[in-house]
């Protein structure tokens, strides 16, 4: 990742065919749009390709998570658990139908530990959304039996890991929807863009509607569609739609890249005994966006993570020191900043986090490094990073011994 290191004629193909159009919007102009919908080719193509019936693509992934939510009917005061290590969007999309994020704890997976997840329950629980961070799932099977035992929502943040599977489904299509981003620096990806995918037509249909103002696209005229419940703008452009669509057919390859420059970096980094990787939960394939281990101590992590720097080894990132990946540094949430008042559910509930104890998530985070798989490398280029990284960590364990 991410996609936009192999941008080719394929994309810009997409795109002039839109231009040529001059229709950029996804709805409506029938007559002027030489019969080009990118929008609803991409999600007819995103479905088959998810295994899914339906894909709902929007503005971004966080639109995709809020539309999501909103399209099960969670709002004000319901509760949504989620990790503490997660991209600021997981939580955003939540405070914005005025519900209330639960973080809790993660494990080896770096994901939701379904235990602590467990432990987090209440009556006003509605919805568990583990998030696979670093193109890699969390213990999916033990999540949805949580949501069985208790009738709650299982959503899955795929944001990070698509192409990734569990149990032979492709991630984002195991729970009750999966949610997409196609930012700049996804995989796929549409420049801004995401996409929501499920098998309940009832959510389907809701998300078709939330994400335009609440319009039910019965009809032909535009103007004269009904509006059965409210709704917002969280459409994408036929633009945008157009070089998803472009790199959507091109993911199987982008993952046989991705996967190739995985291994080279692991099998290298394997021969350092120190060394431990994220476990993988059985029955799960990573999209092997990113290549993420352990080391003994948050000590000699920060220390390797901050010569890997200083060496030219860019895209490994330590995330406990990171200010929008983990909850240390989210002060903003910790504070309830908010530019407007909170909903009074949100101020009410949402718990104080500065005080919480998440001493499980800091063991595993603070020795932590995750290096980004770029797309763009040759093998040679992959060979010598690895090279260089084996002879940075060990040098620094031997001085550590």
């Amino acid at each position: 990742m991410p996609g936009f290191e192999l941008f080719s004629d394929k994309e810009r193909q997409e795109v002039n065919e839109v231009l040529d159009s001059g229709v950029l919007m996804r709805y409506g102009f029938d007559g002027i749009r030489n019969g080009h919908w990118k929008a609803l080719a991409l999600e007819k193509t995103l479905a088959e390709r998810m295994e899914v019936r339906y894909a709902q693509v929007v503005s971004s992934g966080t639109a995709a998570l809020t539309i999501a939510l909103a399209s099960a009917g969670i709002g004000a005061g319901d509760e949504v658990i989620m990790p503490n290590f997660t991209f600021v969007a997981s939580f955003e999309s939540i405070l914005a139908l005025g519900a209330v994020p639960i973080l809790v704890d993660i494990d080896d997976t770096l994901t939701l530990d379904p235990q602590a997840v467990q432990k987090a329950i209440t009556k006003r629980t509605k919805a568990i959304m583990p998030v696979h961070m670093c193109g890699s799932m969390a213990d999916l099977k033990a999540l949805k039996s949580i949501c069985q035992n208790h009738g709650l929502l299982l959503l899955e943040d795929a944001c990070q890991a698509i192409g990734g599977t569990f149990e032979g489904k492709p991630l984002g299509s195991y729970g009750d929807m999966g949610c997409f981003s196609f930012d700049y620096v996804k995989t796929v990806t549409c420049g801004e863009g995401g996409a929501i995918i499920t098998n309940n037509e009832e959510y389907y249909t809701n998300a078709d509607h939330y994400s335009d103002h609440g319009h039910d696209h019965v009809g032909k005229d535009r103007g004269a569609e009904g509006h059965p419940f409210l709704g917002y703008n969280f459409r994408i452009s036929e633009l945008h739609a157009a070089v998803g669509l472009a790199q959507i057919r091109r993911l199987d390859d982008f993952l046989a890249i991705q996967k190739k420059n995985y291994l080279i970096l692991r099998e290298t980094l394997e021969n350092i005994p120190e060394i431990t990787f994220r476990r993988v939960p059985q029955g799960g394939e990573e999209s092997y966006a990113f290549l993420s281990f352990f080391l003994p101590s948050a000590k000699i992590t920060k220390e390797v993570h901050a010569v890997l720097g200083e060496n030219g080894i860019d895209g490994c990132f330590y995330w406990f020191d990171n200010n929008w990946h983990y909850y240390r540094k989210w002060e903003h949430f910790l504070h309830k900043t908010s530019l407007g008042k909170l909903p009074k559910e949100v101020f009410e509930q949402l718990p104080n986090y500065s005080k919480s104890d998440f001493s499980q998530s800091d063991g595993w985070i603070s020795r932590n490094i995750s290096c980004l798989i770029k797309l763009g490398w040759s093998e040679s280029e992959v060979r010598h990073r690895a090279l260089k990284m084996a002879e940075i960590i060990g040098d620094l364990l031997k001085r550590n011994q």
